[in-house]
């Protein structure tokens, strides 16, 4: 009988931009929308009416960019995610249209390649730092490309005009609430106080605890009392949630995926509460409260890490306890009789304790201080002047140069839409290359296909001639909060969008010469992605994954050490999981580049996975060490750090790791002693997990 044929699968690289379009679906932004809706159309209209239609084209170019940076976030954070790429627009338009002043004919291209050395080396920074280099970038070559009757400063406060005004509105106008589900505000609550907790099996004291009996007086908590604002408070709840899936997985096959969602969580919540504030800010009672049940949930999650090390289900009613918590943090109610797993191994005593925790601080006690997580300014300096900033600056330099050399070459005054598209074009993170040139043909040739429509039928139209352009503006900006879900959908609502401002700046009738200005820059940056050196997709790899690397070094170094703080410690386990999902989101991206890079980056997941149970393993054996295990061998405890590290050189630097002489893999790895048992087994999967790292980084 002969076998069936099977078609082979296409390569990844190829349909990417197919895989996107899952994500289109999910819950409408409703305020985004409407903040869209208010945005950039009556800011041009104003423009238009008032007979200053440059300025208004200005200031809706403005509001447009803050759109595109108007994300779910928090108030507080939104006012830095817009405000910090308003102000770096803002300079580059200044700069820009200065440049244009100069009549530097061909040679502006050198000029604007050193504003994208500038712009490159702080987009290395992080996600917001990232957007303000690309609004530098694309400003600063729209002011210098894109004639304009005010003067430079004042095209600068026109721009600054139109996103104070869009965040105005996302600061002083919470229309609605659509996209923010509150899973559970609605249901019954038990309101006995949090003291009636009880547990799977007797409690066992701990050897070192000498806090007192615990009493709860609910001094703190009043019934029905939310804390901090809705967006802010559903971040945290969603941490608690992620820990009862986990808890939930504990013993299945599921466990590591539901790890990484309460990463993710934990990510948002911590970035809603602390990241992306103004300087000198202060929080107020509520948002201190927020931070109180988050560094609960902290140390809810190693013990959940170190239970799902442990590998033995717990009982349903156990599982349910961060759900009652979740709830607890959503309605403002006491959460009730709080279970806890029982107290026979290390992560059971661990959770009796998390779940005191808990309780007194859902009671209205303070929770235990947590430092900061997240780069400090030496690491963000470190960044812009690191390997990935310095090849990164030199690829967007080097699209941005070779982009205007070409536009200047070709007919026409409006130059800047081709050195414009390969700034957008050329950052990273919108996904894999080739991904990223397809979809932004695509959407470009849509949108055009929609302008050109738009101007057929609204454009005959008596007295129409600067309505219908404002019309299409508005309504494409309304589309802008649901188009970021896949980038060829948002360059075909921001493509109409920008047609009508230079429409009414002038440029008519270049529709199609906008589409061949895309597939020329779309080309520029894929030639620029094949050479070496220039901040490509291997270089990003290996930055996040030697970060990833010695982040989890520093985590299991403190682990280790006798003296560490308990608040040293979860803060380094945050940042080294944090970390860890920075390089697993590199390599997935990297994984669907066009060959070779694809192929040869897809092989680092494996060993994303073996520092991942490193830092599981280190968790569980810091738990171990705070309820009496023995302490581990000094000499053991160097010879993994020094492991890690030179693992941590290796993948910076592209060499394989040196042959070190690394402490062997104990049988002990393939159990789980009880409390103070000899050896330990937690140190053992570290071993074999450094030990499997390591062989994976010397394959490649």
């Amino acid at each position: 009988m002969r076998a069936p044929h099977t078609r082979p699968a296409p390569p990844r690289w190829l349909i990417h931009p197919l895989h996107g379009a899952r994500g289109l679906r999910g819950p409408v932004p409703w305020a985004a929308v409407a903040r869209g809706a208010l945005g950039v159309g009556p800011v041009l209209a104003v423009g238009v009416a008032a007979g200053h239609t440059s300025a208004g084209v200005t200031a809706g170019l403005g509001a447009m960019f803050a759109h595109i940076n108007d994300r779910p976030a928090t108030r507080a954070t939104r006012l830095v995610r817009i405000g910090l790429p308003a102000l770096a627009g803002a300079t580059g338009l200044l700069t820009g249209a200065w440049l244009g002043t100069l009549g530097l004919g061909t040679w502006i291209a050198l000029a604007l390649a050193a504003v994208g050395l500038v712009s490159g080396a702080i987009s290395a920074i992080g996600p917001v730092c990232s957007s303000a280099g690309v609004q530098l970038m694309v400003a600063c070559v729209v002011g210098a490309g894109m004639p304009a009757p005010e003067p430079p400063p004042a095209r600068a406060g026109l721009l600054l005009a139109g996103a104070t005004w869009v965040l105005a509105m996302a600061w002083l106008l919470p229309l609605f609430n659509g996209s923010v589900r509150l899973r559970g505000a609605s249901a019954p609550v038990d309101s006995r106080p949090c003291s009636a907790l009880r547990s799977s099996g007797p409690p066992r004291a701990l050897p070192f605890d000498r806090r007192a009996p615990l009493r709860l007086t609910r001094r703190g908590s009043r019934e029905g009392a939310q804390a901090g604002p809705p967006d802010e408070r559903e971040a945290v709840a969603a941490v608690y949630d992620a820990l009862a899936e986990l808890m939930a997985a504990v013993g299945t096959e599921r466990g590591q995926a539901a790890r990484r969602r309460l990463t993710a969580a934990y990510d948002a919540a911590y970035e809603a509460l602390y990241a992306h504030r103004i300087p000198l800010y202060r929080p107020d009672a509520g948002q201190r409260r927020l931070r109180d049940l988050l560094a609960v949930a902290g140390a809810l999650s190693e013990t959940a890490v170190t239970l799902l090390w442990e590998g033995e289900p717990l009982p349903t009613r156990v599982t349910r306890t961060p759900a009652l918590l979740a709830r607890a943090v959503r309605t403002g109610r006491p959460p009730g009789p709080l279970p806890a797993p029982a107290p026979h191994t290390a992560g059971g005593l661990a959770a009796h304790r998390a779940v005191l925790l808990a309780a007194r601080v859902f009671d209205g006690e303070p929770a235990p201080a947590v430092g900061a997580v997240g780069p400090g300014p030496r690491q963000r300096l470190r960044r812009v002047l690191g390997p990935a900033g310095r090849e990164y600056a030199a690829r967007v330099a080097l699209c941005v140069g070779v982009a205007t050399a070409l536009a200047r070459s070709l007919p026409g005054d409006h130059w800047y839409w081709l050195p414009a598209t390969a700034a957008f074009l050329v950052k990273p993170d919108m996904g894999p290359l080739v991904s990223r040139a397809v979809s932004r043909a695509f959407g470009t040739a849509v949108g055009v296909a929609v302008f050109g429509a738009s101007a057929a039928l609204l454009g005959a139209l008596p007295g129409a001639d600067e309505v219908w352009p404002v019309a299409v503006a508005a309504v494409c900006s309304a589309l802008i909060p649901v188009s970021v879900r896949h980038f060829a959908l948002q360059t075909a609502v921001l493509t109409p969008l920008l047609l009508s401002l230079v429409y009414l700046g002038g440029d008519r009738g270049a529709e199609l010469a906008r589409l061949v200005d895309t597939l020329l820059a779309c080309a520029v940056v894929l030639a620029a992605g094949a050479l070496p050196g220039l901040g490509g997709p291997r270089a990003q790899v290996s930055v996040r994954l030697s970060l990833a690397v010695r982040a989890t070094r520093d985590h299991l170094d403190r682990v280790l050490a006798a003296d560490a703080p308990y608040a040293v410690r979860l803060r380094l386990r945050r940042e080294a999981y944090r970390a860890l999902a920075d390089a697993r989101r590199a390599v997935e991206v990297a994984s669907a580049e066009h060959p070779p890079f694809g192929r040869d980056l897809a092989a680092w997941a494996p060993v994303v996975a073996a520092l991942e149970e490193i830092v599981d393993a280190a968790t569980a054996c810091g738990v171990r060490l705070d309820h009496g295990a023995p302490p581990p061998d000094a000499a053991l405890a160097d010879r993994l750090r020094a492991g890690l590290s030179d693992l941590a050189d290796a993948v910076a630097t592209h060499r394989p790791p040196a042959d070190l002489p690394l402490p062997t893999v104990a049988p002990a790895a393939l159990s789980r002693p009880p409390l103070g048992g000899a050896p330990c087994a937690t140190l053992a999967d570290v071993t074999a997990g450094l030990h499997r790292a390591r062989h994976l980084a010397g394959s490649r």
